[in-house]
C-alpha cells in the first residue's frame, strides 16, 4: 500500500514539474506602471506623447503657478522613467 502511495505522489510530483505552462504577457515594471499613471498616458504612448503629457502636468502644476515642489517632482521622475533609453 505503501508503495503505491509513493509511486502516485511521485506521478504527481512529476506531472507538476514537466506540465506546460501558460504563456504570459510581458508584464510592465511596477515603476513603469507608475509612471505612466502620474503623466496619465496608455502603454502605446510614444516619446511626443509622455512629452506632451509631461509638459501639460508641468505647466499646470508648476509652483509658481501654485502647484507643489512634491507634484513637480514627481512629474519630472515619471517622464525620466518612461524616457530613459
Amino acid at each position: 500500500m505503501s508503495k503505491v502511495l509513493l509511486l502516485v505522489a511521485l506521478l504527481v510530483a512529476a506531472w507538476l514539474l514537466l506540465r506546460p505552462k501558460p504563456r504570459r504577457a510581458p508584464m510592465q515594471r511596477p515603476e513603469e506602471t507608475e509612471a505612466r499613471a502620474v503623466l496619465g498616458v496608455g502603454p502605446a504612448a510614444d516619446a511626443a506623447a509622455i512629452r506632451a503629457a509631461h509638459r501639460r502636468l508641468v505647466s499646470a502644476l508648476h509652483p509658481d503657478k501654485g502647484g507643489s515642489a512634491e507634484l513637480t517632482r514627481r512629474i519630472n521622475a515619471a517622464r525620466d522613467v518612461l524616457l530613459k533609453p
